[in-house]
């Protein structure tokens, strides 16, 4: 039996009560214009599983990533792995929940990486770090690409130093490239490269490269300052 009765002006209610019928969802029907477009941009692969039937390979050559046939199955296939490694898991969560577990993991090699580069350790600081930033770039597809990109940044911005301290000065501008290339706007970055292009005695270089950071952050004091202790030594080498 059900009844209905007003609840307020305009807003009727009604309330069935007993056994209700199942309902069945009802599917939306595609947008034609948005389909179209879809059904434009479309085009079939050939394609080959593995061994495992877990991955998708290009069907000529039986690669993940194959210039020939155009085709990178290499975040998909990283996505199948780690679901058929979890079978628990029926989808992938939300992006903003963050994997703990390697966080921690990535945090604790940075920290062993920190504090021997703290003593004066650069080389065995730089295996830590070099361990932190493969940590941190195993960060499953589905987490928001922001935390890899923070963890990676900074762990391989600590690195540049550590390479800058072993007096190993391309190694250090590598990976302030690195750094800059992941995360543009962050001083540190910019900072990094031009203590690099400094330590191979180019001074120019080093200015340009944190007036570039300044670019991003004018008022960054330690770029500002960095910037007049090298016009000074270009100053004094004229």
């Amino acid at each position: 039996m059900s009844h209905s009765h007003t609840h307020a002006p305009g807003e009727e209610h009604s309330h069935s009560h007993g056994p209700q019928p199942p309902q069945q969802a009802v599917m939306p029907t595609p947008d034609p214009a948005l389909q179209a477009l879809i059904d434009q941009d479309f085009r079939p692969v050939p394609l080959a599983l593995g061994n495992d039937g877990a991955v998708a390979l290009c069907e000529p050559h039986k690669l993940e990533k194959c210039d020939n046939c155009n085709v990178d199955f290499v975040n998909t296939n990283r996505l199948s792995r780690l679901l058929l490694a979890n079978p628990n898991l029926l989808c992938p969560p939300p992006s903003n929940v963050v994997s703990q577990k390697l966080t921690q993991m990535v945090t604790g090699a940075k920290d062993e990486g920190n504090a021997l580069f703290k003593v004066g350790q650069a080389q065995q600081a730089i295996q830590r770090y070099t361990t932190a930033a493969s940590l941190a770039i195993q960060r499953p597809p589905w987490e928001a690409n922001q935390f890899m990109r923070e963890e990676l940044s900074t762990t391989v911005s600590n690195r540049s130093a550590a390479y800058f301290e072993a007096h190993d000065y391309v190694s250090a501008l590598a990976d302030a490239e690195s750094v800059i290339a992941i995360r543009r706007n962050w001083p540190k970055g910019h900072y990094r490269k031009a203590k690099a292009l400094l330590g191979m005695s180019r001074p120019k270089d080093a200015a340009d490269a944190v007036k570039l950071g300044l670019s991003y952050d004018p008022n960054n004091t330690e770029l500002s300052s960095f910037l007049s202790e090298i016009e000074k030594a270009v100053a004094a080498a004229a």
